[in-house]
């Protein structure tokens, strides 16, 4: 039996409506392998802004430095978008990463047979795609110092050795229990910054992970090769920026972004869960988003903070069935055959009994 305590931060737009369809799922988990999971609900993003005027509270942080894994649903919204407020929902996403130390986030991608259709990309592409961005988290140009007058502005993108170091050893350390191949992403043709990043990935891998193959790919160029043979790939390790703008490329090739989970992880076990998808304001309140990237995310907190992998393995195999059985959300399918978020979570709870 396993003990664990979770966090769950909400957010806004259909953040909330997602994690409670990932808990229902972590609830029918605890019941039908005998765990004891306890559910600590939180503020953040916009939501904690109204509620105590800042992103993070104190009191959410504290939780989550104590909590075995945080469960998150996505923040922001058009309430909170003024790039010029001095106080935004986003503020409190990277300051909690930072935090608690999660400078690798990883970011599957594995089409599956029966979404193929609701990507833009070819299907005879999407065949055998089964690939894990790994982006660094807490350093790069979201962090760096920045500047404003009213006639420029500047970001300082800057990274240590260490900060490369780790995240390549995780990704490394991945590569090597798949496929054994590693794709390292930088810009070494421009930024100095890529090019402290290849020296270094290339001196990790040498010296340390000489049973993985390394390939260098130019951030403009991988962004090409990714749409158009997606196949050639199986871990991809970069920076933060250019992560996080690959990664929402890569969505397009499971079909919707309401397919893809993620986790931010560091040297201990506690992490963050949460759908790469934003707050979706639109659709919030209407019970029809999609809550497989948040049900999937579930997954893997299951597998990286707690241990539990065949757990993990049973959500995953129920969530494919019910994607099989083409139990679909309005962004999969028309609006005459979409079924609510609800409906969707049932099907998943059930196939796992």
């Amino acid at each position: 039996m396993s003990h664990a305590n979770i966090v769950v931060l909400p957010g806004d737009g259909i953040g909330p409506e997602v994690t409670t369809a990932a808990v229902s799922v972590l609830r029918a988990v605890a019941e039908q392998f005998g765990h004891t999971f306890q559910f600590h609900e939180h503020l953040i993003g916009g939501a904690a802004i109204d509620a105590t005027g800042q992103p993070l509270p104190e009191a959410t942080l504290a939780a989550a430095h104590s909590a075995d894994a945080v469960l998150l649903g996505a923040v922001g919204g058009p309430k909170w978008s003024d790039p010029n407020a001095k106080v935004r929902p986003e503020q409190g996403l990277l300051a909690i990463r930072r935090a608690l130390g999660l400078f690798a986030n990883l970011r599957p991608v594995k089409p599956h047979t029966a979404t193929l259709g609701a990507s833009p990309i070819k299907p005879q592409l999407l065949e055998g795609v089964d690939l894990l961005v790994v982006r660094e988290l807490t350093g790069g140009i979201y962090f760096g110092n920045k500047t404003r007058s009213a006639t420029d502005a500047s970001d300082l993108c800057r990274y240590s050795v260490l900060e490369i170091e780790r995240v390549v050893r995780h990704a490394a350390q991945l590569a090597r229990s798949r496929r054994g191949k590693l794709t390292s992403v930088d810009k070494a043709n421009v930024l100095e910054t890529s090019r402290l990043w290849r020296d270094v990935t290339t001196r990790v891998m040498r010296d340390e992970f000489p049973d993985v193959q390394l390939e260098h790919q130019l951030v403009d160029s991988m962004a090409m090769h990714l749409l158009a043979r997606p196949r050639d790939y199986d871990v991809i390790v970069t920076e933060n920026m250019f992560g996080d703008i690959l990664t929402d490329e890569a969505s397009m090739l499971a079909g919707s972004l309401g397919l893809l989970p993620s986790a931010s992880l560091g040297e201990g076990k506690n992490g963050i869960y949460e759908p790469i998808h934003g707050s979706a304001p639109d659709i919030a309140g209407k019970g029809i988003a999609n809550p497989y990237a948040a049900i999937l995310s579930a997954t893997m907190l299951l597998r990286h903070s707690l241990g539990l992998a065949s757990e993990a393995d049973c959500v995953e195999q129920s969530v494919n069935a019910a994607l099989q059985q083409g139990t679909f959300t309005a962004d999969l399918a028309p609006a005459s055959s979409a079924i609510s978020t609800t409906a969707v979570t049932t099907a998943v709870i059930q196939g796992m009994r």
